[in-house]
C-alpha cells in the first residue's frame, strides 16, 4: 500500500495532520493507498505559494513557459508507466489505457506549449484621430483545478497545461477516488523542473476544498464534474467574484437515421457506452432511432451489448471494468429498476453482480419514453435506453428536450440530414458518423445545464486569460 504526501511550492511535503483518505481499486475493493487530508491551512499555504510564484512566472515570456512545459511533457512521457501503474489501481483501468492516459496528457501539453507564439491581443480603431486602442491578454493569476475520477490524468493535464501557457499559476484537488496518479504527476512536475509553486497538488476533504477556492488570491475556478458540483463552484466563486469555467453533466443523444450504416453505428454506440463502464461525460446516453429501422437495429445493439464481458482490466483488458464505487453501482442499478416499473424492457444485463467489485453489467433498454428518468437524467454508467421516431424533425426536438447540451451523434449518409442536425441541435458538440472524442484542437464547451465556459483549442487556452484595454492618446 502506497503512501503519498501532498505537492505544495515544489517539495513533497509531510502532512500537518494525521487524517488520511483511504483509496480502494474499484475492480477488488482492496485498500491500495493512502493520502494526507490536507488541512485547511495548507491550502492557504499552497494558494500563497502560487500567488508568489505567478509574480515571476506571469512574467516570463511565453516562450521561456512553453520550454517549461515541454519538458514537463517529456517527464510525463518518461513517467507514463508508472503514472499509467497509479491510475490502474485506483481506476481499475488497464495498464495500456491508462499509460496512454498519461501519453495523451503529455500531448495535450505540448500543443498548448505551441500557443505561446500565438496569444494574441487585438489593436481596435479609435473614435478619436489621435488615439490607439490595444487590448492585451493577461494571466487570471491562481487558478484552482477540480479534477474528476474518469479521466483524471488527462483532465488534470487538459486544465494545467493552459493554465500554464498563459502565466498562471495552479493548485489542484485531484478527486479523492483517484489521487495517486496525481502526485506520479507531480513527480514529474519536479523532475522537469517546473518552478516551485507553479504547480501544487494537494488532497483535501469538501471543507478543506471550500478554504482553496473562497481565497482572495484565486481567480478562476475549473472544474470538470456533475451539476450540483458545477452549482458549488459557482457558490465558490460569489465570495471573491471568481471566474468560473465549469464543464458539467451530459446525457448524449445517438439519433440513427435510416440511411446510416448500421453496423457500424451500433458497434461505435457500444464501444461509447462500455469504455470505462459509461463513464463519460459524453458517453452514449439515449438512443433515437427512426421507426423503420428500429427492431434491426435495436437486434445489433442487443447481440454487441451481450457480448460484453466484466471484469478486472488490470488481468484481461478485454473486459469492462468498474464504476468507481459502491454507491455508483447501487444508483445505476436502481436507476434501472426504475426504468423497468416505468414500462421499459430489458433486452440485455440490468442484473446486479454478485462478488467483489463495483462491476454492472452492459444494459439495454427498450420501449423507453422521452419522459422516463432513464432519458432525463445523467447514468454515467453502461445502460443505453432506446427509443423510436418518425422523422428527421421529432429526433431533434426529442433530442433537444433537455436540460443538458454538451455532445450529440448522428448517423446518416444524407448531407442535408447532417446539415439541418448541424445547424438546429441544442449541444456544443455534434459528431456525425462517429462517437465523441473531444480533439483537443477544437472546443468542448457545453449548452445549458452542461456547463459554462470550455476546454480545449484556442478557446478553451484564452479562458485562462482577462484582458486588459490600453487607450493611448498622442
Amino acid at each position: 500500500m502506497r503512501h503519498d504526501q501532498i505537492f505544495l511550492d515544489g517539495q513533497f511535503v509531510a502532512p500537518a495532520s494525521p487524517a488520511l483518505i483511504s483509496v480502494y481499486n474499484p475492480a477488488t475493493e482492496a485498500l491500495i493507498a493512502q493520502v494526507p487530508a490536507a488541512t485547511a491551512e495548507e491550502a492557504i499555504r499552497a494558494v500563497e505559494a502560487a500567488a508568489a510564484a505567478q509574480k515571476h512566472w506571469g512574467k516570463l515570456t511565453s516562450i521561456e513557459r512553453a520550454e517549461h512545459l515541454r519538458r514537463f511533457a517529456d517527464a510525463l512521457t518518461a513517467n507514463a508507466e508508472a503514472i499509467g501503474q497509479a491510475l490502474t489501481a485506483e481506476s481499475g483501468k488497464s495498464l495500456q489505457d491508462a499509460s496512454n492516459e498519461a501519453r495523451y496528457a503529455a500531448e495535450i501539453t505540448r500543443y498548448h506549449a505551441e500557443w505561446a507564439r500565438r496569444i494574441e491581443g487585438e489593436i481596435i480603431p479609435s473614435d478619436t484621430p489621435d488615439e490607439n486602442l490595444f487590448l492585451q491578454r493577461e494571466p487570471i493569476g491562481v487558478v484552482a483545478c477540480l479534477i474528476p475520477f474518469n479521466y483524471p490524468v488527462y483532465t488534470l493535464l487538459r486544465k494545467v497545461a493552459p493554465a500554464l501557457i498563459t502565466g498562471n499559476t495552479v493548485v489542484v484537488r485531484p478527486s479523492n477516488n483517484t489521487p495517486t496518479s496525481a502526485f506520479e504527476i507531480a513527480k514529474a512536475a519536479q523532475q522537469a523542473g517546473l518552478p516551485a509553486g507553479v504547480l501544487n497538488v494537494l488532497t483535501m476533504d469538501h471543507a478543506t476544498a471550500a478554504h482553496l477556492c473562497t481565497h482572495p488570491a484565486v481567480g478562476l475556478i475549473t472544474l470538470t464534474g456533475s451539476v450540483n458540483a458545477g452549482r458549488t463552484v459557482l457558490e465558490y466563486c460569489k465570495t471573491n467574484i471568481a471566474k468560473p469555467s465549469l464543464e458539467l453533466g451530459g446525457k448524449t443523444p445517438a439519433i440513427i437515421e435510416a440511411d446510416a450504416d448500421l453496423e457500424r453505428a451500433a458497434s461505435d454506440l457500444v464501444a461509447s457506452k462500455t469504455t470505462h463502464c459509461g463513464q463519460l461525460c459524453t458517453a452514449i446516453e439515449r438512443v433515437y432511432v427512426q421507426e423503420s429501422v428500429h427492431d434491426r437495429f435495436l437486434a445489433l445493439l442487443k447481440e454487441k451489448m451481450a457480448a460484453v464481458r466484466i471484469g478486472d482490466r488490470a488481468e484481461d483488458s478485454s473486459l469492462m471494468g468498474p464504476l468507481v464505487n459502491a454507491s455508483a453501482q447501487r444508483n445505476i442499478h436502481a436507476m434501472v429498476e426504475r426504468a423497468v416499473a416505468a414500462g421499459a424492457a430489458i433486452e440485455t444485463g440490468g442484473q446486479l453482480p454478485s462478488g467483489k467489485g463495483h462491476f454492472y453489467p452492459a444494459t439495454l433498454l427498450s420501449g423507453c419514453r422521452q419522459d422516463m428518468e432513464i432519458v432525463q437524467e445523467e447514468t454515467f454508467g453502461p445502460i443505453m435506453p432506446v427509443l423510436k421516431y418518425r422523422d428527421i424533425d421529432e429526433a431533434l426536438a426529442m433530442a433537444n428536450d433537455h436540460q443538458f447540451g454538451l455532445s450529440s451523434v448522428l448517423y446518416t449518409e444524407s448531407y442535408k440530414t447532417a446539415l439541418k442536425v448541424a445547424n438546429n441541435i441544442e449541444a456544443g458538440e455534434l459528431y456525425v458518423n462517429r462517437t465523441p472524442a473531444d480533439p483537443y484542437q477544437g472546443y468542448h464547451a457545453g449548452w445549458k445545464r452542461s456547463g459554462l465556459g470550455g476546454d480545449d483549442g484556442k478557446h478553451g487556452m484564452l479562458e485562462f486569460t482577462q484582458t486588459r484595454l490600453v487607450v493611448m492618446k498622442y
